[in-house]
C-alpha cells in the first residue's frame, strides 16, 4: 500500500472517532449555512483535524474542504468532505461517511470513503484496485437494463436541475431503482450491487474519493456530460457496460 493511501486511512480512523463520538448525541450543535444546508460541530471538528494532520504529514500539499475552503497552490491537493450526508448524520441516520481524496495534476490518485456507523470502509489508489473492509471489490458484469439496479439521490433534486424526466425515463428501463443517495450509491456500484448511480449536482469533495474507487473497481465515472472529472458538477457511476447508454438519457 502506498504511503498516501496509508495516511488517508489513518485520517479516516481519526475522523471516525470524532463522528461516532457525536453521532446521535442530544447535545450535537447544528447550524444552517448560507446555502441553507446544515453543518454540525462534528463536520467542522473532522475537517480541522484533517487539516492539522496534513499540515504536519504533507505540508507542501494543498487542501480543499467543504467547510473551510481551499488552501495551498500545489498540483497535489487533498479533497475532503468531513461528513458526506450531514442531513442524515444530524437526524441520527447511519448512512454518512468521511470522504478523503488525493488529486495530483487534476487526476484522483487515491481515495477513502469511511462510513463508521455502517461499519464499512472503501478505499482505492490508482493502479492498485479497490477494496471494502479489506476485501477486493468489482463492478458487476450486467449489460442488460432489464437486470440493472439504479441508485439516485432525489427526484426533487433532479427536477431542480432539469433532469427529472431523463431520470424517470432511465428508471423505467431498469429492473429496480432505489433512492439511497449520497456516497452510498456509488460505493454500491463499485461493489457490484448496483449498476448505475446518478446525482445531478455534486461538489468536488462529494465525489473525488468516489471516482478513484469506482474506476479501480472496474467501473466508470463521469459527469452528466460524459467527462471523467470529479469537479464537473454532477456524477454518474456505472459498471462501465451501461455507461454510454445511461449518458444518452441526459443529453
Amino acid at each position: 500500500m502506498n504511503p498516501d493511501l496509508e495516511l488517508a486511512l489513518e485520517l479516516a480512523d481519526a475522523a471516525d472517532a470524532i463522528t461516532m463520538r457525536h453521532f446521535q448525541s442530544a447535545t450535537l450543535s447544528v447550524r444552517t449555512k448560507v446555502d441553507r444546508t446544515p453543518v454540525s460541530e462534528a463536520d467542522e471538528a473532522v475537517e480541522r483535524m484533517i487539516r492539522e494532520r496534513l499540515a504536519v504529514a504533507r505540508p507542501d500539499d494543498g487542501i480543499v474542504g467543504e467547510e473551510f475552503g481551499a488552501s495551498g497552490e500545489s498540483a497535489r491537493r487533498w479533497v475532503v468532505d468531513p461528513i458526506d450526508a450531514t442531513k442524515n448524520y444530524v437526524r441520527g441516520i447511519p448512512v454518512f461517511a468521511t470522504l478523503i481524496g488525493l488529486v495530483e495534476n487534476d487526476r484522483v490518485i487515491a481515495g477513502v470513503v469511511s462510513a463508521p456507523a455502517m461499519q464499512r470502509r472503501w478505499w482505492a489508489s490508482a493502479g492498485e484496485g479497490a477494496f471494502c473492509n479489506g476485501r477486493p471489490i468489482r463492478a458487476s458484469a450486467i449489460a442488460d437494463f432489464a437486470d440493472a439496479h439504479l441508485g439516485y439521490d432525489s427526484v426533487v433534486d433532479h427536477d431542480k436541475h432539469h433532469s427529472a424526466d431523463a431520470l424517470l425515463s432511465l428508471i423505467r428501463r431498469c429492473g429496480r431503482a432505489r433512492g439511497f443517495g449520497d456516497f452510498w450509491i456509488h460505493m454500491l456500484v463499485a461493489e457490484g450491487a448496483l449498476e448505475i448511480a446518478v446525482e445531478p449536482a455534486v461538489a468536488p469533495w462529494d465525489v473525488a474519493a468516489v471516482q478513484v474507487i469506482v474506476e479501480e473497481a472496474g467501473g466508470r465515472f463521469t459527469d452528466l456530460q460524459g467527462r471523467a472529472r470529479y469537479d464537473g458538477g454532477s456524477a454518474i457511476s456505472t459498471n462501465g457496460l451501461l455507461h454510454d447508454a445511461v449518458l444518452e438519457h441526459f443529453r
